[in-house]
């Protein structure tokens, strides 16, 4: 596997939005940083500022209610950021200690990742196994009040703090889902999450599932793991590997790469780029390859973002995988933690990512090899028909010996999963040219 540099100086991170609670990031070297800081500052806009100061002085001064300088202060902090991009964001105290929880994947919350579109609270996905996911929460629903209060107007920090609470204490979600004629509402209880990013299971014999939810530092010793769990059930090498990567929203970019490595022997992984040159970086494969050559098939969704797209990108630019399901969410961005001197931090998007064949995927997102929506078959009503063996007088079969037909040992999860039943049907497939083809 490809071991990574760690940065001395930046921290990236490749997530969608907020998590009501949680932030995927690592901790590094604040005096270092406040150093690149430092010298990085270009001369000062004094007539910018001096109008900056005219409109403070005017609201210390005049507004209808006393307000104290750090509110203030604070405020245009925000405001300058929420300028740049929806990903740009002041992490005052509170939301830096969630931050450096959130690197051991375990926080209290809902469950859920967020972002704002238009006003409101846009759900980017629930988080696998999470009151926000077996509240039955979708990717694109858009959340219209909390309890009482309505969104619009609140800050995304407002929102979630809302949303936050004790474990066991209940919330109301009021949601506007797409295709629905009216609101939803759902009422979910706050637990402590804790997140699994690696689960796998055989889907029959030969063939394994591996899901990423997130991508937390820990996700390709854990993929790594799961692997050689699958192959030691298995009993012998795997014929095939279903990756699921549906409504995972990113995190780490080092454990992106890890991932990808896993499956690539050689190249170019992802290059990122920015203004400065601490924010370009080249990832390379390694010459190893955990399923040795086995086909891949590569599951996305609408949730499916950042870090997940990376992988994504990386496996289709190598024709390692069959990238299967629906468009991608089309985050191509990457984010830097800085620490300030005041113990906040500053998130903010330093550069671009590009797959190894130089695609950015920033508001296009990553097309699927075949696209599959996922939906729900139901079984039809059997209705007996008339058959050879029915007709009077029908010649008897005089063939040596009788052939059994065989059933399909697809679980039954597997069956009531579309997109993850025909992706197993493409590695059967993929497996069954190749053998004729041998």
């Amino acid at each position: 596997m490809l071991k990574l540099k760690k940065f001395a100086r930046f921290t990236l991170i490749l997530t969608m939005g907020v998590f009501i609670g949680v932030a995927v990031t690592l901790e590094k070297n604040a005096r270092a940083e406040r150093a690149i800081v430092s010298s990085a500052i270009a001369p000062l806009p004094y007539s910018q500022l001096r109008t900056f100061t005219e409109i403070f002085s005017r609201i210390k001064s005049d507004y209808v209610e006393k307000v104290d300088d750090k509110t203030l202060l604070q405020n245009a902090i925000r405001g300058m950021l929420s300028g740049l991009d929806p990903h740009s964001s002041y992490l005052d105290k509170v939301a830096s200690e969630e931050v450096r929880i959130s690197t051991d994947g375990k926080f209290g919350g809902l469950g859920i990742e967020v972002t704002m579109e238009d006003g409101f609270v846009k759900v980017v996905t629930p988080i696998d196994d999470t009151p926000a996911a077996r509240a039955g929460l979708q990717p694109g629903d858009l959340i219209v009040r909390l309890n009482t209060k309505p969104v619009k107007g609140m800050t995304l920090g407002d929102a979630v703090k809302i949303m936050r609470g004790k474990p066991g204490s209940k919330i109301k979600l009021i949601v506007v889902r797409e295709g629905e004629s009216k609101p939803l509402e759902f009422t979910l209880t706050r637990a402590i999450i804790k997140i699994v990013s690696v689960k796998s299971r055989l889907l029959e014999p030969g063939y394994g599932y591996v899901r990423i939810s997130a991508f937390q530092i820990d996700t390709g010793k854990s993929l790594a793991n799961a692997i050689l769990k699958l192959r030691a059930k298995n009993k012998g090498p795997l014929k095939g590997l279903v990756l699921d990567l549906r409504n995972n929203p990113g995190g780490v970019l080092d454990a992106a790469v890890q991932v990808s490595d896993t499956f690539l022997t050689k190249g170019l992984i992802v290059y990122t780029e920015g203004r400065t040159s601490n924010s370009k970086h080249k990832f390379r494969a390694t010459p190893s390859d955990l399923i040795q050559g086995a086909p891949i098939v590569v599951l996305v969704n609408e949730g499916s973002a950042s870090a997940s797209e990376i992988v994504a990108g990386a496996l289709q630019d190598h024709k390692r995988a069959v990238i299967m399901g629906t468009k991608t969410f089309g985050k191509g961005s990457v984010q830097t933690i800085v620490p300030m001197s005041n113990g906040t931090k500053l998130k903010l998007t330093t550069a671009r990512y590009f797959t190894p064949k130089g695609r950015s995927i920033q508001a296009k997102g990553v097309i699927p090899d075949i696209i599959t929506e996922q939906v729900v078959i139901k079984k039809q009503k059997k209705h007996r028909r008339l058959k050879e063996a029915d007709l009077s007088r029908h010649l008897k079969n005089t063939g040596a010996g009788k052939e059994k037909l065989k059933k399909s040992k697809a679980s039954l999860k597997t069956k009531k999963d579309f997109q993850l039943n025909e992706a197993l049907n493409l590695l059967k497939g993929v497996n069954l040219f190749q053998k004729r083809a041998g």
